[in-house]
């Protein structure tokens, strides 16, 4: 697994030119960040090299300055919306980002609520913010938004969202997920703070698609995939290009809105201070690839997966049958197959042998490990056990965990617990294997593997339960599924 990605050279880069154009408007400066500013998990897929929290660690530099606002579509947390890479709903997570935020020292200063419309699940759960003393504001939809500039910026428009009231010079505006009104309330404090007589800016600091890389560049494709719910398009920027003759990649919604921005500047300082959307971010991305290729391969496996992904939460009654197929087009533009990661391949033929479900991991190394539905393990368990006793240099026939250990378990599961399938889970079977590891060191010393799994690409003939695929998830495996059930039960818990 080639690194990519000079994380160091980033973080320098990036700080500087945020701190840049904090001193470019003075006073105070709206900053949203595009993606998540935590846990980013997409970006270190598709630029081997990038840290999930580099963002935050820019912050941290700038923590006595900024403050966070956290946005929320009121409409996701009606729909249960689950941030994909977690497995939790928005509302959950934005629970979770404001104790990781505190937890490093970052000011959170409240949330808001977006497209607010008195859905029962908003509501309930702004009271609930507001019993744990969080501060909750509230932006509604705007008729005609983003076209109608003139209503947009009025105080019908705008001027109808709760102002939200901010202490520091540095806002940064973060959300849980793609399409939670993030820009939308950047320009509506804007409008609202110049009501008040208070100079602001704005910038925006979006990591894809990266501007400086080709329209089709893979990395560039690759975000397309991941919002491919949301139907993001990567454009050619019409107004960069008009402006000073150079080609640069930005998105359609970034686009479409860019002459509400351009209105709303004129009216307040009587011209606007940018020239396109690309001129408004301040992303340093696109300078820090250190080894194109390798990003180039790790974006075209994360799109490969965003396929599988697709087919399965259709499947699921998750996603509509235009996601997968979206994503199915991206694929065909860039010529990608199933060999690109053999770890398919390997499970098909290993379930194929064997009449039962079966998984595959691939190895820092290349080598493939798989594992089968037996007796005692179900093939998540199989793959992972068999996946680090190799990782440790333990011989394939040493048993890592005792019957004394798992009998009690598969007793406890059908006897006590109501299960009716005795075979272990992968967390179930790792903490077997830690109640091993006190007596045995082999069962030690595969347990130290684990950590050796992270970035791994594994792969699955059936779509794993709930249990298992959190487990991968928490492992830091590149898990994809085959769109298919071990049985075919009508109901999946």
């Amino acid at each position: 697994m080639k690194i990519g990605f000079d994380h160091d050279k980033y973080t320098r880069l990036q700080s500087e030119k945020i701190l840049e154009r904090i001193e470019q408007f003075g006073g105070k400066l709206y900053l949203e960040f595009g993606g998540k500013l935590f846990d980013d998990f997409h970006a270190s897929r598709v630029l081997p090299g990038f840290h999930p929290d580099s963002k935050v660690q820019m912050l941290l530099k700038m923590k006595d300055q900024a403050e966070i606002l956290i946005v929320l579509n009121a409409d996701d947390i009606e729909k249960s919306k689950v941030r994909g890479d977690l497995g939790i709903t928005y509302d959950a997570d934005t629970l979770r980002l404001i104790d990781a935020f505190r937890g490093i020292g970052l000011y959170v200063g409240s949330v808001v609520l977006t497209r607010y419309a008195s859905q029962p699940a908003a509501v309930a759960f702004e009271q609930r913010l507001n019993a744990l003393g969080i501060r909750t504001y509230r932006h509604y939809t705007i008729e005609g938004y983003p076209a109608d500039i003139e209503h947009i910026v009025s105080e019908s428009g705008f001027g109808r969202n709760d102002y939200i009231e901010t202490t520091r010079p540095l806002v940064v505006i973060t959300a849980p997920g793609p399409g939670s009104g993030k820009m939308a309330t950047c320009l509506s404090q804007l409008y609202q703070e110049n009501v008040r007589g208070i100079k602001a800016g704005y910038a925006k600091f979006e990591t894809f698609p990266i501007w400086n890389l080709p329209l089709k560049h893979p990395v560039n494709v690759a975000y397309e995939a991941a919002t491919a719910d949301l139907s993001d398009v990567n454009m050619i920027d019409p107004y960069h290009l008009d402006a000073y003759g150079v080609t640069t990649v930005n998105y359609n919604r970034d686009i479409e809105i860019f002459p509400v921005l351009n209105a709303l500047f004129e009216r307040i300082w009587g011209t606007s201070p940018y020239k396109s959307p690309t001129d408004m971010g301040v992303n340093m991305a696109g300078l820090c690839i250190s080894d194109d290729e390798a990003c180039c391969d790790a974006a075209r496996k994360e799109i490969l997966r965003r396929y599988y992904a697709a087919r399965c939460s259709f499947l699921q009654g998750h996603a509509s049958r235009a996601e997968a197929e979206k994503i199915k087009l991206l694929i065909k533009n860039l010529d990608i197959s199933d060999d690109l990661r053999p770890v398919i391949q390997a499970a098909r033929d290993r379930a194929e042998a064997t009449g039962q479900p079966a998984l595959a991991i691939e190895l820092p190394d290349g080598e493939i490990i798989t594992g089968k539905t037996s007796d005692l393990l179900g093939p998540s368990a199989a793959v992972v056990l068999n996946a680090i006793k190799r990782l440790g240099d333990i011989p394939k026939k040493t048993h890592l965990m005792s019957h004394e250990v798992i009998e009690p378990v598969q007793e406890l599961k059908c006897k006590y617990l109501g299960n009716h399938n005795p075979r272990l889970h992968s967390d179930e079977a790792l903490v077997a294997l830690s109640v091993c590891a006190a007596s045995d060191p082999n069962a030690a010393k595969a347990l130290n593997m684990l950590p050796l799994l992270k970035g791994c690409e594994a792969h699955s003939t059936v779509i794993l339960p709930a249990v298992d695929d959190n487990t991968f998830r928490r492992l830091g495996l590149n898990l994809s599924c085959d769109p298919a059930y071990q049985t075919h039960k009508l109901f999946h818990g």
